[in-house]
């Protein structure tokens, strides 16, 4: 049986500022992901806030807010089989400098912070997460 999953992807604002979106598009496309839908916007900080909610007691909340609405990013959704869990896999490790070869973060990500992408995490969060860009 298989299981279609639909997965929230951000390219960040330090890749789109590098230009790399279309190489980062095109290592998910190469990993069998359809894009089934994107948007370029820029966030203001109080959407930032509201989107990572989730994290709104932990020390890096406001930087990790701040970076998010600091410059145009690009939001897709994401669908394959287990796509939550390869997109992460694909993105590898938070830090780049732990992240595996071959991951974009591993390619792209500058630090733990400008990492150059961002996925949801579970099926919940991913729910959430697209309703958020892409209210239904």
């Amino acid at each position: 049986m298989s299981n279609i999953e639909q997965t929230l992807s951000i390219i960040k604002p330090d890749a789109v500022e590098r230009n790399l979106e279309n190489e980062i598009k095109t290592i998910f496309q190469n990993n069998n992901f359809k894009i089934l839908k994107e948007k370029k916007l820029k966030l203001n900080k109080d959407e930032a806030e509201q989107f990572y909610k989730v994290h709104e007691t932990k020390p890096f909340y406001n930087d990790l807010c701040e970076y998010l609405s600091s410059g145009p990013i690009i939001v897709m959704i994401l669908e394959k089989e287990n796509a939550i869990k390869s997109n992460r896999d694909l993105m590898g490790a938070t830090d780049p400098n732990k992240a595996e070869n071959g991951t974009i973060r591993k390619l792209f990500g500058k630090s733990i912070d400008k990492n150059s992408v961002h996925g949801s995490d579970s099926p919940e969060n991913a729910k959430i997460e697209i309703n958020f860009f892409f209210k239904t």
